[in-house]
């Protein structure tokens, strides 16, 4: 099983920018779909972006044209870039990893592991 940890979150003005990175372990990352999900306080988990073992990005409505999600399989590692980022874009954000259908993509229970989120807030 992939073990996940994420980095990069943090505080940032509206307008601003960050990027998070999650690394994994072992040596099969590179067959597994990987997505980036978002919890807000007293809301419940939801997608944000996920891209396909063959480097496919997709995206939730609330964060396309603003976020983009990649992958560097050489360093068992996938980044989602923030950009002109909202004071509702503060959430807890956390990697996933699966192996589920790609029409799946959007679902948390298409993913197994998990890492343990990152905080990112947005002032206005």
């Amino acid at each position: 099983q992939v073990q996940l940890v994420e980095s990069g979150g943090g505080l940032v003005q509206a307008g601003g920018s960050l990027r998070l990175s999650c690394a994994a372990s072992g040596r099969t990352f590179s067959t597994y779909a990987m997505a980036w999900f978002r919890q807000a306080p007293g809301k419940e988990r939801e997608f944000a972006a996920a891209i396909s073992w063959t480097g496919a990005p997709y995206y939730a409505d609330s964060v396309k044209g603003r976020f983009t999600i990649s992958r560097d399989n050489a360093k068992n590692t996938v980044y989602l870039q923030m950009n002109s980022l909202k004071p509702e874009d503060t959430a807890v954000y956390y990697c996933a990893a699966g192996r589920a259908r790609w029409d799946d993509r959007t679902r948390i229970d298409a993913y197994g592991a998990w890492g343990q989120g990152t905080q990112v807030t947005v002032s206005s």
